[in-house]
């Protein structure tokens, strides 16, 4: 972790420490500037670091999640989070049925969904062989 995030987090959770109950935070109009840049310097730094592609997609994943419902966001946070925990093997099994899926109506993806649940390992590597990651497009729209 940076010092700022560092730093952001401890003035956010100042009030956490102070008893059992949940902070009560305050809306981002309340926060004050030195809270404000503590918490935007990373995304910052990532930014400015980042070759002009990796901008775009960061620029696009923003937008997509501010047109996301609440309900929406949480799926996509537990989504992160199960990918996370995966191990190195599951996750490239994740990226190729993504992929793979991503090409494919909705009655076709529940086909593969259902076919995959009932593959052995070693059917699932054969498939894995015969459907490589190919690079991912940009999302359809």
């Amino acid at each position: 972790m940076t010092p700022r995030l560092i730093l952001a987090l401890a003035l956010l959770s100042t009030s956490a420490a102070s008893g059992a109950q949940a902070p009560t935070l305050p809306e981002w109009d309340r926060l004050t500037p030195q809270q404000r840049e503590a918490l935007i310097a990373p995304v910052r730094d990532r930014w400015n670091d980042a070759p002009p592609p990796q901008r775009e997609r960061m620029l696009q994943h923003g937008q997509r999640w501010q047109g996301m419902t609440p309900e929406q966001r949480e799926l996509a946070r537990r989504g992160r989070h199960r990918f996370e925990n995966m191990s190195p093997e599951q996750r490239e099994q994740a990226r190729a049925l993504f992929a793979q899926m991503r090409e494919l109506s909705p009655a076709q993806r529940d086909a593969l969904r259902e076919r995959w649940s009932k593959m052995t390992p070693e059917q699932r590597q054969e498939w894995l062989k015969a459907n490589p990651v190919k690079d991912l497009p940009p999302p359809k729209r």
